[in-house]
């Protein structure tokens, strides 16, 4: 498993999406698809040898809608 994919996806989904009401919601206001989370939340808890290689296009989404630039997510989880 790329170490960065994890890191990515393990922060977004512990810090971000477990805290949400679901992971629909997530989805829906961070527009993605629920798939996506799915698969990020796979990546995080390791499951079914899932390694989701996030694009850039995708984690642009994300910061977005929470209104961070890609450098300062990348700060925040120190890659």
């Amino acid at each position: 498993m790329n170490n960065a994919n994890y890191i990515i996806c393990d922060f977004i989904y512990t810090k971000w999406v477990e805290p949400f009401k679901s992971q629909r919601a997530f989805a829906i206001e961070h527009n993605i698809e629920e798939s996506i989370v799915r698969k990020i939340k796979n990546t995080s808890l390791k499951k079914n040898k899932v390694d989701y290689n996030i694009p850039v296009n995708t984690l642009a989404k994300i910061c977005e809608a929470r209104n961070i630039k890609l450098s300062e997510f990348f700060k925040l989880i120190g890659l």
